[in-house]
């Protein structure tokens, strides 16, 4: 007899042994750094339809998010940039093995070299898009095609003396010779926005340096600051009074790990300290509450393991997201647990099957509500969804477990007065109050306004930002110009875009590195154009000569010209771009993609973002507004699915429950839920998407409470002492997660809440409602 009654304990025992134990072994092997994500573009989907954001996120995964910017200054010397120093770190971090590139900026030999590799190239790359431009201005002259190499040969005369009028022809002296059309000239005129910054930027030389890791790898962050570190090491044992400023993205990622690792650890300390203290208030013997630790250990490990089976990468807000279950994960056991038995011989079988309907209604709903969220478009709203719905389901079964191993397992509640007693002013404020509540349900939610920004998905780390915002100063960047990004499916689109891009800007000044390659149709036509011209030489040495220049002077251009004409062109035009982007070193390197699709092009522009008017397949990138009007798309997604899975929620009720009862059940949370939004329209309180899941998530945990008060409050009785446990439990939890630095974390925290603590009020003052009608 003894041995059949053990026999349920055992299996009970062992099955969550066998489940704790394969937790433990995934958990223990698995490669954190490399499946926990910090990235804010690991929150969108990998197959975003916007090519934008394709793009930008493989800047974030590209060499772009590589770039670090030092800036060194001589204390001895404030006023004078120590070069010397600042080739010394170059030249260490390059000999380092974690970074690819380090240049100092405005160095003479690197921009000499880039000049050099120009101007050996000029009739390749520059010649075509002259020839197009002046040809299109040919064109609306209305003149003969016969007479266009005469024309030609006199506007290029007239535009080089007038060039010679300028304070620039001086430096240019040695190459006009060669280059009379004065190509170089033009282009260093048109990319001036590009130039490297000067050398004495405020007495700091600027090392521009490229790593070869992630910044979002481990890799890419310690062992760089380490490196960055000895090499500055290095360099003060010959400049002693030197001192460095570095920035770069593996600056924030590192710190924002950092911060969020220790905000978990806080919120889940915080988390347990808050439901113990609540635990103190209302239960007699709190040290019987041990009981549920291993219930909210199970529901976490099982909800990290199947999270982590099921995706490649999450991000690390799931899991601070994820600290709430401390205080959702033992609703289950305080309504097991605080059940007395009916008789003293009750067996926890038959008890068990006694309160099975409300713990998987309660459940089942939850995780339906949250199961739809595997529909989102959003990665990191999936895995919410699947991270709780595990969560509760991990918690149910082990609270069902755990307690079946135990001889009568009773925690006894302290015995507190309720608010339904009786007495005509009791009745008369709870219809007051109910009026107010229903008044803020409806009026309130009219006033609320609605925006999304990416930038609260993280810390604020306002340290860093000044840094960083101080040293891109000293690099050029600057709040009167903007960056654009020129996108094509083809290299021919993209720079045939960016030719309309740079038109649009009329007189105002813009660079880009696409101007250093012709459009394909420029291309193409200077293939053709060169039969056209043969007599072009011969027009232009007349008009040099009509303008009191000396035709033999130009030698060198005529016989550069004569090979031009004749030289095989290149197979494709994608071998033109291929050229062009085996000469582009260092930050010029990073301006453009010609390599694969996406193509883009970036350009700067010498005029604020709000100054500037768009032009197609043309976005800014210093500016946040293509990323917050992804999440305000993605709400608007979260907000039908969270309809719909309420809906379920909803109609999974009314297919337990009989009709009064469902709506009861249903009505309660939904009234909470409005009547909080209600609140914090009238309070002027901006919601954003993660109030909306907060929303979601508090109705659907509201659900449990009013499932578990629903015999009670047919009864006209206050509800069992596990609801108002459970739910002051859950309020403290997700309390905690309301003074969060993060400001979603915050703002779901707050949200469920709210919910939470209206609901238990509704549960609690409704036998007093119910009185006024008996």
């Amino acid at each position: 007899m003894d041995n059949a009654a053990s026999r349920p304990k055992w299996i009970a025992r062992l099955a969550l042994l066998a489940f704790a134990a394969g937790c433990a072994a995934w958990l223990l092997r698995l490669d954190h750094a490399a499946k926990i994500s910090t990235n804010v573009l690991d929150l969108m989907p990998a197959a975003e339809q916007s090519p934008e954001l394709g793009i930008v996120r493989g800047f974030s995964q590209g060499a772009q998010a590589r770039v670090v910017l030092l800036a060194l200054r001589d204390s001895r010397t404030p006023d004078a940039p120590p070069t010397a120093a600042a080739l010394a770190l170059a030249t260490a971090l390059r000999g380092s093995p974690d970074f690819a590139e380090a240049v100092v900026m405005g160095e003479p030999s690197a921009d000499t070299e880039l000049g050099r590799k120009i101007f050996a190239h000029r009739f390749e790359w520059l010649l075509p898009a002259w020839l197009g431009e002046r040809e299109r201005e040919f064109a609306a002259s209305g003149a003969r095609p016969d007479e266009f190499p005469r024309w030609l040969a006199a506007r290029a005369a007239d535009d080089l003396e007038k060039f010679l009028t300028r304070p620039e022809a001086a430096a240019m002296q040695e190459i006009l010779p060669r280059d009379p059309l004065l190509l170089v000239p033009s282009l260093a005129e048109k990319t001036r926005l590009l130039a490297t910054p000067a050398a004495n930027a405020g007495g700091h030389a600027l090392v521009w340096a490229l790593a070869r890791a992630s910044p979002f790898a481990e890799e890419g962050q310690g062992p760089v600051f380490a490196t960055i570190e000895a090499a500055l090491a290095q360099v003060r044992a010959d400049h002693p009074g030197v001192g460095l400023r570095w920035t770069g993205v593996s600056r924030f990622a590192a710190a924002s790990r950092a911060r969020i690792e220790s905000e978990i650890g806080l919120l889940n300390t915080f988390s347990v300290l808050a439901v113990l203290g609540v635990s103190g208030l209302l239960v007699r013997r709190i040290w019987r509450l041990l009981h549920l630790v291993p219930i909210i250990l199970l529901s976490i490990a099982g909800a990290w393991t199947i999270s982590t089976l099921l995706f490649e990468r999450l991000h690390i807000l799931v899991f601070v997201i994820g600290s709430l279950l401390s205080g959702v994960a033992i609703d289950y056991g305080f309504y097991l647990y605080m059940q007395p038995s009916l008789r003293p011989d009750e067996p926890y079988g038959e008890k068990l099957r006694r309160l099975l309907k409300p713990l998987l209604a309660s459940c089942l709903t939850t995780v339906i509500g949250f199961s739809l969220l595997l529909f989102s478009d959003l990665p990191l709203i999936r895995q919410i969804g699947v991270f709780v719905s595990a969560g509760l389901l991990c918690a149910l079964g082990a609270a069902m477990l755990y307690f079946a191993q135990l001889e009568r397992p009773l925690l006894e509640g302290r015995v507190l007065g309720g608010f339904a007693r009786r007495g005509g002013w009791r009745r008369t404020l709870v219809r007051g109050l109910a009026l107010a509540a229903i008044a803020i349900a409806v009026l309130g939610p009219l006033r609320l306004t609605w925006r999304d920004d990416v930038r609260e998905l993280d810390l604020p780390s306002p340290e860093l930002h000044a840094n960083d915002a101080a040293l891109r100063a000293l690099f050029g960047e600057s709040a009167r110009r903007s960056l654009w990004l020129t996108h094509g499916a083809t290299l021919a689109e993209a720079r045939a875009r960016l030719d309309v891009f740079l038109v649009s800007r009329g007189g105002t000044a813009a660079g880009s590195v696409g101007q250093l390659l012709p459009t394909e149709t420029d291309w193409k036509a200077w293939q053709t154009r060169r039969t056209a011209l043969a007599g072009f030489a011969g027009e232009f040495r007349t008009a040099l000569a009509a303008r009191g220049f000396t035709p033999e002077s130009f030698e060198p251009f005529f016989t550069a010209w004569d090979e031009a004409r004749t030289r095989p062109a290149p197979a494709a035009y994608e071998s033109l771009a291929a050229d062009l982007r085996a000469a582009l070193t260092g930050p010029l390197a990073l301006l453009s993609n010609s390599a694969s699709a996406p193509f883009w092009f970036l350009t700067v522009v010498e005029q604020p973002v709000v100054e500037v008017t768009p032009a197609p397949h043309t976005i800014a990138l210093n500016q946040l507004a293509s990323l917050n009007d992804l999440f305000t798309r993605y709400r608007w997604s979260a907000l039908r699915l969270s309809l719909l899975g309420l809906g379920l929620v909803i109609a999974s009720v009314f297919v337990i429950y009989p009709p009064r009862r469902g709506l009861r059940i249903a009505v309660i949370p939904a009234g909470a839920c409005f009547f909080v939004f209600g609140a914090l329209g009238l309070a002027g309180q901006t919601l954003n998407l993660f109030h909306l899941l907060g929303a979601f998530l508090g109705v659907c945990l509201s659900h449990n409470y009013a499932i578990f008060s629903s015999d009670h409050a047919t009864a006209g009785t206050p509800p069992p002492i596990a609801v108002r446990l459970s739910a002051l439990s859950t309020a403290a939890s997700f309390g905690v997660l309301a003074c969060s630095r993060i400001p979603v974390i915050h703002a779901l925290g707050l949200t469920v809440a709210l919910i939470v603590v209206t609901t238990l009020l509704v549960v609690e003052l409704e036998p007093l409602a119910r009185r006024a009608h008996a």
